[in-house]
């Protein structure tokens, strides 16, 4: 997901970097509350998907057959546009809010395999990569704050690494083989590209009254770390 420097083309307030500091710091306040509640739902969420009877189930068809992915895959893609449209929507704070739950909703859905698999391996494997993952963040956010870049001439960096992964990934469930340890490694910094660039424009690109999409933008960067993340902790626990 790649939000451009004006994630909003309706008129919202001035650009947060031209805003008196208060405001400018009410929303930055706002934007990281956002991202807290959003991954403390994502928390909430999979604490009351993953011990459902059905989840086992849920699981293999999802990841049981080579196609069963790709349609998941389709899906999340397709209610990820949707809810990113709505947590943009510039004209409805309710709509705003109802995209970011539907973002997170899914965001929980696409990674009950992963941490079912995880939970069966070393429950204790999640909650090392949710630290590592976490600390990563907040050393990138603090970096961009610290420094005060401007990394939106990543944006072009990530779309086509964004675009190359996911061809790769297509390939990979068609053919059935496996990435391996460097295709992990390449993502977890990928990710850690998205983090600088959604961190940054929080502080340059976007506008006062913009914290939901933001958040979501956040969000998502911190879902995408954390999913290779818990790979490479399962892959060194193999």
């Amino acid at each position: 997901m790649i939000y451009g420097e004006n994630p909003y083309p309706s008129p919202m307030g001035m650009f947060a970097a031209q805003a008196a500091a208060d405001e400018r710091a009410d929303f930055i306040t706002k934007t990281y509350l956002h991202l807290a509640g959003a991954i403390g739902l994502f928390v909430i969420l999979e604490a009351l998907l993953l011990p459902l009877p059905g989840t086992a189930q849920l699981v293999q068809m999802m990841i049981g057959t080579r196609y069963g992915w790709l349609v998941v895959l389709g899906l999340f893609m397709l209610v990820s546009y949707v809810a990113e449209r709505w947590a943009q929507s510039a004209v409805s704070p309710g709509t705003q809010y109802l995209g970011l739950g539907l973002y997170v909703f899914a965001e929980a859905v696409i990674f009950l395999p992963l941490l079912f698999i995880a939970r069966r391996v070393d429950p204790g494997i999640i909650s090392s990569a949710a630290v590592t993952t976490l600390a990563l963040f907040g050393g990138l956010t603090a970096v961009v704050f610290i420094t005060r870049k401007d990394f939106s001439f990543l944006r072009g960096i990530l779309l086509f690494g964004g675009l190359a992964a996911l061809g790769l990934i297509l390939v990979a469930i068609v053919f059935q083989f496996a990435l391996g340890p460097i295709f992990t490694y390449a993502m977890i910094a990928l990710a850690c590209g998205y983090i600088l660039y959604h961190t940054s424009n929080v502080m340059h690109h976007y506008r006062i009254g913009q914290h939901v999409a933001a958040s979501l933008a956040l969000f998502a960067s911190v879902a995408l770390l954390f999913w290779y993340v818990l790979q490479l902790f399962l892959s060194r626990r193999d």
